[in-house]
């Protein structure tokens, strides 16, 4: 298997989305029956490569773009804000070797964050014993992320993860 994480070319943005968005919806069907809203709107994907700090990563496997990932640096710091892999593509390492390109293309990154709903057990998995994440926060009607969309109220519950490396 033939892997590499590149930076995402405008041309692929709309496959790239398009896959983002099915991976994350079908990964959401997986928990909540007659799922009928739309998990990731295409307005969140635009926000984060628009964010100051944006980097979009590709993954291609033989070939094949089969993942990929945005990130926001800021100096020592950087947020992971997507992660993907194609539906169908699932635990079979893609994940795993996306994250760890990425913690190798910004050895200055000392503190990592993300985040990710609280009934998906796969990425609670992913991001705790096989990327070396812990959970620091967990977010709620009484505890709201201060960085949610506009009109979060607090309904979407999420866990805030930190990955603090040592150099």
């Amino acid at each position: 298997m033939s892997f590499q994480l590149l930076l995402l070319d405008e041309a692929d943005f709309p496959v790239f989305k398009h896959d983002m968005q099915e991976a994350f919806q079908l990964g959401a069907a997986e928990w909540e029956e007659n799922l009928e809203e739309e998990i990731l709107p295409e307005s969140h994907i635009d926000k984060s490569l628009n964010t100051k700090g944006s980097i979009a990563y590709k993954a291609i496997v033989d070939g094949k773009l089969v993942g990929g990932a945005i990130v926001v640096i800021n100096g020592t710091h950087g947020h992971l804000d997507f992660l993907y892999v194609k539906s169908g593509i699932q635990s079979k390492g893609v994940g795993q070797q996306i994250w760890n390109a990425i913690e190798s293309k910004h050895p200055d990154v000392i503190l990592w964050e993300t985040c990710t709903p609280y009934f998906d057990t796969r990425n609670l998995h992913f991001y705790i014993n096989r990327c070396g994440f812990s959970a620091v926060e967990f977010y709620n009607p009484k505890h709201i992320d201060p960085n949610a969309p506009e009109g979060d109220d607090g309904k979407d519950l999420f866990f805030r993860f930190e990955k603090k490396l040592t150099r």
